[in-house]
């Protein structure tokens, strides 16, 4: 192997954290079929021998709701039977689960939220802090920076969808310590270049390489009330490259399904790409005014 002068080369890695973004058709109203899907969803990740599994967003009910009514009528607590039934399956499986669902909330909001679950339980629920487009008509944005959770395979966090495209909110939890972030989201159809992977996938694997972070993004597919899903479930490694993808070239079909990637997640915990060169270090939070601005965040 040629090494340039100054690159740090990656050791090889000596344990892997098995990783699976399921891609999958939830039905908008159908919270029955949704069950079911989400439910063999994990039952076959598991048997795929994932320790982590990331659920799309709002794969509880769907996403184009017709009004806020509708979307309120799907809405459950997180003391729903199917988060129970989540929970469960992450325990009989000895999995970490992050799962995206329409939340009525304590206060009687309705949010766009993501709960992680592992063996031990339900650790966080997340509410969507960014709402894209009409989903403003529909939700009420979360007002707390996602936990960075210690689990079992390291440290995750979880954000959904749009707040992806935050970098702001991308660098908080990484500087909090997230080894892996988990990513349910439903990314709309647009129009690319010929081969070229979506604008989204894009965006991940530059937060993932700039944060020296593994990012697993669990997006939907199919056709819902006339709106197409792009199909790009993605998981990225700390290098920012996809190690696992669901096809994304022109003429290939978006399939549902499972993606698989092994990472090493001990890996994120280097900030260096060379003996000089760390992407934490080499900050200078004083030039950077407002966004700079990073309270501590408590492990939970």
């Amino acid at each position: 192997m040629v090494v340039s002068a100054g690159y740090l080369p990656r050791i090889a890695a000596i344990s892997h954290t098995r990783v699976c973004v399921q891609q999958l058709e939830p039905r908008v109203g159908d919270p029955a079929y949704n069950r079911g899907l989400t439910l063999n969803a994990i039952e076959e990740a598991a048997a795929g021998g994932a320790q982590v599994v990331v659920l799309p967003e709002l794969a509880n009910s769907g996403y184009m709701f017709e009004s806020a009514e509708e979307a309120a009528s799907l809405a459950i607590s997180v003391d729903d039977p199917l988060i129970a039934e989540w929970a469960d399956a992450a325990a009989g499986y000895e999995l970490v689960l992050a799962a995206g669902f329409c939340e009525r909330g304590e206060d009687g909001h309705t949010y766009n939220s993501a709960v992680v679950i592992d063996p031990s339980g339900v650790r966080a629920v997340f509410r969507k802090l960014h709402l894209w487009d009409r989903e403003k008509l529909w939700f009420r944005p979360g007002d707390a920076l996602p936990p960075v959770l210690e689990t079992s395979v390291g440290r995750v966090s979880v954000v959904i969808c749009y707040d992806l495209e935050f970098p702001e909110l991308v660098r908080t939890v990484a500087l909090a310590g997230t080894e892996l972030l988990l990513v349910p989201t439903n990314w709309p159809l647009a129009e690319r270049p010929a081969d070229e992977r979506p604008g989204e996938v894009i965006n991940a694997m530059m937060a993932a390489r700039i944060n020296r972070m593994a990012i697993a993004a669990a997006d939907r597919g199919g056709v819902e009330r006339g709106q197409p899903w792009t199909g790009g479930s993605t998981i990225v490694d700390p290098d920012g490259w996809a190690a696992g993808e669901n096809p994304w070239r022109a003429g290939e079909p978006r399939r549902p399904g499972p993606v698989f990637a092994d990472l090493d997640l001990s890996r994120t915990r280097d900030k260096r790409w060379t003996e000089l060169a760390d992407v934490f270090a080499d900050r200078r939070p004083e030039l950077y005014g407002a966004v700079a601005s990073v309270d501590d965040l408590a492990l939970r």
